[in-house]
């Protein structure tokens, strides 16, 4: 595999963190409009740990998971109060010619005379006023019910692990985008090194130019070398501008707020010593990804059983209480009282009920692929992770030993040159391969240790 500078190490980690987190504006205030809490994070830089804290507290998509639980919980809600009664007010209003409504009417109303059998046929108009209460509270439901509130409880679990999954995620890539940034501060540092040391040997050898005591040949050389630093200061200073936007990104802050991140006090050891196997079974039991997918499975299976209930029965009963009068207003003397229970069920409503469960039945395959597709990416995914980090901490052990030997290389070439049998080239290109020695060992262990958190995260370490 080829190996990485460091910019292109820094844009990968860019690259790989920028999509995850969606730039969406918060509902708390925005720091930017509190001075004096930028001027508290200019005083106290991030740590990795203060950052990590940050970004679970005001990240989007954190606060976009919390919503989602809270709308599982809702839906919970709707469909447990399908088990408690339902009472309707109302007030409805008649008027009609129609001898059997008039009829109807009369002796609702408690008004009806014999005399008027008479006039039956053609009785006039009539008004009818009717407030009423109604309750109804479902018998049975083919098992309806029970399956959409099971379905729903699964979907409140299934939310809570979405939100675990990118707690996962959003450490992971706090964690890379932290390295990420001490990579290339460390590499701009480096940069800036070699260019004092160039521009000083340069001066001296224009001097010693003029003086005719030096070749022009080394003169050019030197800036050439010199124009090679620069260029490498201009993209390390770059890489510093576009780390310090991945970390703005994922802790939740605008492009006008201020933050700066503090260097790591001691920086941890990162190492390999779990087999592959071992962290693949950790990662299929730990990943919230992966138990998620399976409660999905069981809320397409409850779906399911749930439309199938339309083919049995329905059964509910009822109670209205109410009166019929000619005027508005109540008198308990008018008032009457229907209870029933009814039962119904559908003989042909156009296939719709076979057409739902067939949906529900490929809903709930489609379910069972997505966790099988989902044990696979994962394992794909602590593979890569597995073999990166192998990757890193062997091109670590060989950047440590590069310095040494740079550093050796350095020392014998200054003897050499103070007894004047080297060129000021030779000098300068030593001093160079030693700065890039050590600059290659810093982002090596920076690598390292943004490997070793994406294969936490592989695992599901940090749910």
């Amino acid at each position: 595999m080829p190996k990485l500078t460091n910019k292109q190490t820094l844009s990968l980690v860019v690259l790989i963190t920028l999509p995850y987190l969606s730039v969406i504006a918060d509902n708390k205030p925005k720091l930017a409009d509190n001075p004096a809490a930028n001027a508290h994070l200019n005083r106290q830089p991030f740590t990795l740990a203060q950052a990590i804290d940050y970004a679970l507290a005001n990240n989007p998509d954190m606060q976009i998971a919390a919503e989602r639980i809270g709308q599982a919980e809702a839906q919970l809600g709707v469909a447990m109060s399908a088990f408690y009664p339902q009472v309707t007010a109302r007030i409805g209003y008649e008027h009609s010619d129609n001898p059997a409504q008039v009829f109807a009417m009369m002796v609702a109303q408690r008004q009806f005379d014999p005399s008027f059998i008479g006039n039956i046929n053609n009785p006039g108009g009539r008004e009818n006023f009717r407030p009423e209460i109604t309750g109804k509270m479902s018998l049975f439901r083919g098992g309806q019910d029970y399956y959409n509130s099971e379905a729903a409880k699964l979907g409140i679990k299934s939310a809570e692990l979405e939100q675990s999954a990118l707690h996962n995620a959003l450490i992971q890539a706090v964690t890379a985008s932290y390295y990420g940034y001490l990579a290339a501060v460390e590499a701009h540092k480096v940069a800036q090194d070699s260019i004092n040391t160039i521009n000083s040997e340069l001066d001296q050898t224009r001097k010693q130019y003029e003086v005719g005591t030096a070749l022009k040949s080394d003169m050019l050389s030197l800036e050439v070398q010199l124009a090679d630093a620069q260029s490498s200061e201009i993209r390390t200073a770059n890489g510093i501008e576009m780390a310090q936007t991945s970390m703005a990104t994922l802790l939740g802050m605008s492009a006008h707020e201020v933050f700066s991140i503090a260097p790591a006090a001691e920086l941890p050891k990162p190492a390999l010593s779990t087999a592959f196997n071992n962290l693949l079974d950790q990662a299929l039991v730990q990943r919230p990804e992966v138990k998620a997918a399976a409660t999905q499975v069981e809320i397409s299976q409850r779906q399911l059983k749930s439309e199938q209930g339309a083919y049995l029965p329905r059964a509910d009963a009822f109670v209205s209480y109410g009166q019929n009068s000619e005027e508005p207003g109540f008198s308990a003397s008018r008032d009457n009282v229907t209870v029933g229970v009814a039962v119904e069920m559908d003989l042909f409503n156009g296939f719709n009920t076979q057409q739902r469960v067939s949906a529900a039945t490929r809903k709930a395959a489609e379910a069972r692929e997505t966790e099988r597709k989902i044990k696979l990416v994962i394992e794909q995914e602590v593979r890569t992770a597995y073999l990166q980090l192998e990757e890193a901490l062997a091109r670590l052990h060989v950047a440590e030993a590069s310095v040494a030997a740079s550093d050796e290389a350095l020392r014998l070439v200054n003897e050499q040159r103070r007894a004047e049998v080297v060129t000021v080239t030779r000098y300068i290109e030593s001093e160079v391969a030693r700065n890039k020695a050590h600059s290659n060992t810093i982002a090596a262990r920076y690598d390292a240790l943004s490997a070793e958190a994406a294969l936490k995260k592989a695992i599901g370490a940090w749910k």
